[in-house]
């Protein structure tokens, strides 16, 4: 199932979705959303094949498998898991406000640049559910951008020390940025940009928070992610990181105020 980041409503896969963004959220789309709609649409002209028992049936064997594969990665019920899925610190606290200037404080624009955010992928929604803080949950990809979690959240800031995962996923729900960086791959500016980044934007339903990356061989050097995006960068770029909070900070699915 597919869920609209605008309205809510699910849909049984991406073709019925990108039709329903085109119908009925036209003028609201980010240029993400807005770009992959239009690939659909311009798709769709001369490509009908026809529709009998054999289409039918290998759609509906694919949806079977796509309903357990996405079941797998959610973890279930969300009570089960190896200990290595209890990433984080309890109690992690950030480190103080900072003034920002230029880039960093600086208003967000409607949309992010669509050039700058040409590499951001999206990934399924694997569901909200809560489960009692401590419970291991198999995200099975880290860091996760959807799934089970905690019913506490991380407050806006620049962390050196991983709050729960647990907690971070239902930050992310609210409509938080986060990103992770490599503590051993970090630079200066990066640093400090990531911190003025946490200090402007701190509201509960948009808040910016930067923690450590816990996996011990990061994908990139920084991961910004959203609800169900991601985005890597080997070299830190501040306005790619602006342009990602245009796009998705404050839009989550919980309840978003932009």
């Amino acid at each position: 199932m597919v869920d609209c980041e605008y309205c809510g409503e699910s849909f049984d896969g991406d073709d019925t979705y990108l039709d329903h963004l085109a119908d009925a959220h036209d003028g609201e789309l980010g240029a993400i959303d807005r770009r992959r709609v239009e690939e659909h649409t311009s798709g769709e002209e001369g490509n009908a094949l026809p529709v009998g028992p054999i289409v039918i049936g290998v759609v509906v064997v694919l949806a079977i498998g796509l309903t357990v594969y996405v079941t797998q990665l959610s973890g279930g019920d969300g009570g089960s898991g190896s200990d290595a899925d209890l990433v984080g610190t309890t109690g992690a606290q950030p480190l103080s406000a900072v003034e920002a200037t230029g880039v960093e404080a600086s208003s967000l624009d409607d949309t992010g640049d669509s050039d700058r955010l040409s590499s951001v992928e999206q990934f399924p929604d694997r569901g909200n559910n809560h489960v009692e803080e401590g419970s291991a949950i198999d995200y099975q990809r880290v860091p996760p951008l959807s799934g089970t979690h905690y019913a506490s959240t991380v407050s806006a800031g620049f962390y050196e020390a991983t709050p729960l995962l647990g907690s971070l996923v239902h930050t992310l729900e609210h409509g938080a940025v986060i990103v992770y960086y490599d503590p051993d791959s970090i630079s200066p500016e990066a640093r400090e940009s990531l911190r003025e980044f946490s200090s402007t934007h701190t509201g509960t339903w948009r808040s910016v928070i930067a923690v450590p990356n816990p996996n011990d061989d990061p994908r990139a050097t920084y991961v910004v992610t959203a609800w169900r995006h991601e985005l890597t960068m080997d070299s830190y770029d501040a306005e790619t990181v602006h342009a990602f909070l245009s796009e998705y900070l404050g839009r989550g699915p919980e309840n978003p105020v932009r």
